[in-house]
């Protein structure tokens, strides 16, 4: 995607909050925002979701069934051992489970958000402004093809008064 964007640049996270406010309450998509750190409500603002939790909670509950299946399998099936006459099919490996359930989960999610995301190795990161991973907060605003001067002088006014130190257009590529 290679579409040109308007980029605000602004020096404090709550400017940009109540920017974002302005811009949406005059009919301005945000289409993302570059932070150094998690803005807390940020995702309500821009009306994101994200389905990883669920995809977790699926990745974790199919490795404990598989967990449980192996170590049933190993200790019960293959190589039954009796000490002391207890039964073969105890809980003792209960915190063997709970271990490598959520070893498990952190794993595929951690490699789906890296899939989902096209992360890899050698990757070219292209970021519209790189000061946003030191001290500095953006908004990105994607200028359509059919928008007009009048909407441009608009959306510049806005960011403007916003408070934004900072208002360009750029080609970068990346995808939100």
């Amino acid at each position: 995607m290679s579409n040109t964007n308007i980029i605000a640049v602004y020096e404090d996270e709550q400017v940009l909050l109540k920017a974002i406010d302005s811009l949406q309450s005059n009919d301005v998509k945000v289409k993302d925002v570059f932070s150094p750190f998690p803005i807390h409500g940020i995702w309500d603002k821009l009306k994101q979701t994200t389905r990883l939790p669920y995809a977790t909670f699926i990745y974790g509950a199919i490795g404990a069934g598989l967990v449980f299946a192996f170590l049933y399998w190993t200790s019960v099936v293959n190589y039954p051992l009796k000490f002391g006459g207890k039964p073969l099919n105890t809980l003792s490996f209960i915190i063997i489970m709970f271990v490598l359930t959520i070893n498990i989960g952190t794993l595929l999610t951690f490699l789906t958000y890296f899939i989902r995301e096209k992360m890899y190795p050698g990757k070219k990161v292209e970021m519209p402004v790189p000061r946003t991973t030191n001290d500095q907060f953006a908004i990105v605003i994607e200028k359509d093809a059919d928008m007009n001067e009048d909407q441009l002088k608009k959306i510049n006014s806005l960011l403007n008064d916003s408070g934004a130190i900072e208002v360009k257009e750029s080609t970068v590529n990346y995808e939100a």
